[in-house]
């Protein structure tokens, strides 16, 4: 992605926590200057400290982009102070969860161009998905610009209206947790069939981790790797008879728990 425009006018960060600092480190790799840089957070760490960026210092009065970055429980102390960057060309883009485009159109003003996105923690390590919306006064531009900056920590996706967002938290938002349960359980699993622990929790870990490289490099889907692993009258079929249940496999059980946090992010963000 061209920084340059960024570069002249300058990004702020509002919060710098695990995933703003994530971010932050992305853009910087990216060639993002440090100096066209301004971190907002009343705690920053030592590692956000020696980056060379502005620190709790003023801001620029029409910077390119304002990310919000903050816990959700201090968006309502935090994004009053930036009211004044509202209405104009400032673009606000928003990784705060259960926060909606409206809540920042009321604070912000109705004409302020804001993008809502959804990372996963899987940025931590440049391996995140992030899916992104934005209202009405957002150009294409401005919204590639949004999709350019969230891409330094992972994949990104565009959704067709801001309902899809609960299913995204569903789905990405959520799902590393499901993942690393899976993790925990598969290592458990091995233990009670006589591993010891440290090597059943190595062996849960790779295969995990190998198994989803597999499945985004392939060309073959999901479905297909699945059918290419699994012997007639095999060890791997035995154990998909059970996880493949209709009453109580993963289909059932995923099904329930998506559902479940998808209708707790309607809740959270008043829907």
């Amino acid at each position: 992605m061209d920084m340059s425009y960024v570069a002249d006018r300058g990004l702020v960060l509002l919060g710098c926590g695990k995933m703003g600092s994530a971010m932050l480190a992305g853009w910087l790799d990216g060639g993002l200057p440090a100096t066209s840089v301004w971190v907002i957070d009343p705690y920053p760490s030592d590692w956000v400290k020696a980056q060379g960026v502005h620190v709790n210092a003023q801001l620029p009065a029409t910077p390119a982009i304002v990310l919000i970055a903050v816990k959700p429980q201090m968006m309502g102390e935090a994004l009053p102070s930036m009211q004044a960057m509202g209405n104009g060309e400032t673009l606000f883009v928003s990784v705060a969860a259960g926060t909606t485009i409206g809540t920042f159109e009321e604070v912000l003003g109705a004409q302020t161009p804001i993008v809502r996105a959804m990372p996963n923690t899987p940025a931590a390590v440049a391996r995140g998905i992030t899916a992104i919306i934005g209202n009405s006064n957002v150009s294409g531009a401005q919204l590639d610009l949004a999709e350019g900056l969230l891409a330094a920590v992972g994949q990104t996706v565009r959704l067709d209206n801001e309902a899809q967002m609960d299913a995204v938290t569903g789905v990405s938002g959520s799902g590393p947790a499901y993942v690393f349960h899976l993790i925990e359980t598969l290592a458990a699993a091995g233990v009670a069939q006589g591993l010891p622990e440290d090597m059943a929790m190595q062996l849960a870990k790779a295969t995990v981790a190998g198994a989803g490289a597999l499945a985004e490099a392939a060309e073959d889907s999901p479905s297909q790797l699945r059918v290419n692993v699994t012997s007639p009258n095999g060890t791997t079929q035995a154990a998909l008879e059970v996880l493949m249940s209709e009453s109580d496999g993963f289909p059932a059980l995923l099904d329930r728990a998506v559902a479940a946090a998808t209708n707790r992010s309607k809740e959270l963000s008043g829907g």
